[in-house]
Formats: structure tokens, sequence, C-alpha cells
């Protein structure tokens, strides 16, 4: 038995980048999850932490993404790792790893300026 499940709670870094392959939509973007900076019992500085991971959307979640995901908004992701392998022109090995979403919550919508009222 294996298992691959990733759960995040995080914000949106950019606005969903949507393509079709073949017909079925896919939506990437950014999500970004930070831990707080803390001091340790011994009184070190520990500073805050951002990681930045790449989300995958397919189908009926890739269309959702396209209407209610903005960069900024606050996002529950379950999912499972998946690292892929690609070629540049000069024959360069390239990898990225992508959380490809099962399940997803909209937590918050992002937050409007002044202007965009």
């Amino acid at each position: 038995m294996s298992v691959n499940k990733v759960i995040l709670v995080g914000n949106v870094g950019k606005d969903p980048e949507i393509r079709y392959v073949e017909t079925r939509p896919v939506a990437s973007f950014s999500l970004a999850t930070t831990d707080r900076a803390y001091t340790t019992a011994s009184g070190a500085q520990v500073p805050e932490r951002t990681e930045w991971h790449n989300i995958v959307m397919w189908d009926k979640s890739a269309e959702i993404a396209e209407k209610y995901i903005r960069k900024g908004t606050k996002l529950y992701v379950e999912g499972k790792l998946r690292t892929r392998v690609w070629e540049d022109r000069n024959t360069i090995k390239h990898y990225v790893t992508e959380i490809l979403v099962d399940q997803f919550d909209i937590l918050s919508r992002p937050q409007q300026s002044p202007e965009q009222n």
C-alpha cells in the first residue's frame, strides 16, 4: 500500500491560467503557504518562511477556478503530488512538482481595493 496525499491551506499567488487539452479545461496557478516567524526558547529568531506550490485543476474544478479564484483567494486544497520532466530546446531536462487537485474549498475571496468597487 502507498499514499500520495497533500493538504494545503494558503493564498493564491496569481490568477489561474486556463488552457485546454483537447476539449478538457485545465487551470494552473500558484498557492503560497507561510510558516509564521517565531522565537525559540533560547531566544533565537526564526524568520517567516513562504513556500510556493504549483496547483493544477482539471475539468469542472478548472471551470470553477476560472470563474471564482483570483490572486489573494484563500483556498483549502486536497490532492496528490506529481512530478513532470520536460526538455527545453537545448535538451536540458527540467523538473516541476505540482499538486494535482482532487478536492478544494474557497475559504475567502480576495480583498478588493477601494478603486475596484
